[in-house]
C-alpha cells in the first residue's frame, strides 16, 4: 500500500486521456449532475456544502503534507499562491459562507483554471492508482464541482457584467504582487517568471512575456462567456417584462 504514497513511484506513470484519466473526468462530471438534478433540503444542502469544503480542504492539507514528508515543501514553491491553489482556497470559503465575492472568483476564475489542469494535469509518473492522481482530480474537480453546484444548485450566480470586470482587475493586481513576489523569493508562482516544464497550454500562447497577455486575455473571454448565458436569460426575461407591461398599459388605455 505504501507504494502508491512514494516519491519514487514505480508504477504506471500518468496517461493523457487514458482510461483512468477519462474516468476521472466522468467521476466529476457525474459529481456535477448528482449535485444539479438532486432534491435536497435546506438543512441537507447545508450539511453538503460543509462536506464538499471539508474534502477539498483536507485533500489541499494532504498535499502539502506530501510533500513536507519528503523533504520538498518550500516557499519558493509551494506557498497556496497559484492560481489553482488559490481557488481551492476560495471554493472552500464560498461553499462554507456563499459569499457573493468569493462565488464570483471560483466561477468565473477557477472554473477555466480547474479545467485546463484537469485536462493537462502534470502528473509525469504519478498514474493510477497513485495517490497524488486522486489528489489533482479532487482538488481541481472539486473547484468545479463547488462552482456549479452553488449555481445549478442553490442558485447563486453572477450579477451582472461588473462580476467579469472585478474578477479581472482584482486578478490583475494580485499577479502583478505575485510578480513582484517572485523577485523576492526567486520563485515562479503564477508562471510568471517562466513556464512549467511539463506540457501546458501555456506552450500555445507565446514566449515570455507575452504568454501572460495572452493568458488575461484568454481569462477575460472564458469569465465572459460564462457570465454569457445570465445575460442572455435576463435580456430574455426584460423583453418578457417589457411586452406584458405594454400589454397591460394597452388594455388599461382602452
Amino acid at each position: 500500500m505504501g507504494e502508491y504514497f512514494a516519491y519514487d513511484y514505480t508504477g504506471a506513470p500518468f496517461e493523457q486521456l487514458g482510461a483512468a484519466h477519462l474516468g476521472a473526468l466522468l467521476v466529476t462530471f457525474l459529481l456535477i449532475v448528482a449535485g444539479w438534478r438532486g432534491r435536497f433540503s435546506v438543512g441537507q444542502r447545508r450539511r453538503l456544502r460543509v462536506g464538499l469544503a471539508m474534502v477539498i480542504l483536507v485533500n489541499e492539507i494532504f498535499w502539502h503534507a506530501w510533500h513536507a514528508a519528503y523533504g520538498l515543501w518550500s516557499v519558493r514553491t509551494l506557498l497556496p499562491l497559484n492560481l489553482c491553489n488559490l481557488m481551492v482556497l476560495c471554493s472552500v470559503y464560498t461553499l462554507l459562507s456563499k459569499k457573493q465575492l468569493a462565488y464570483e472568483f471560483t466561477y468565473l476564475l477557477g472554473i477555466p483554471a480547474a479545467v485546463q489542469v484537469l485536462i493537462t494535469p502534470a502528473l509525469g509518473q504519478y498514474g493510477f492508482p497513485h495517490i497524488l492522481f486522486f489528489q489533482i482530480f479532487i482538488s481541481h474537480g472539486g473547484i468545479i464541482v463547488a462552482a456549479l453546484y452553488l449555481t445549478l444548485g442553490e442558485s447563486m450566480r453572477p450579477r451582472s457584467w461588473g462580476a467579469v470586470g472585478r474578477v479581472a482587475g482584482l486578478s490583475i493586481l494580485y499577479a502583478l504582487f505575485i510578480f513582484g513576489l517572485n523577485q523576492v523569493l526567486g520563485s515562479n508562482y503564477l508562471f510568471l517568471a517562466y513556464k512549467p516544464p511539463a506540457a501546458t497550454l501555456l506552450d500555445y500562447l507565446g514566449p515570455w512575456p507575452w504568454y501572460f497577455l495572452s493568458m488575461v486575455a484568454i481569462g477575460l473571454a472564458l469569465a465572459s462567456l460564462l457570465y454569457l448565458p445570465f445575460w442572455i436569460k435576463d435580456r430574455a426575461r426584460l423583453k418578457e417584462e417589457t411586452v406584458e407591461l405594454n400589454e397591460l398599459k394597452g388594455t388599461s388605455d382602452e
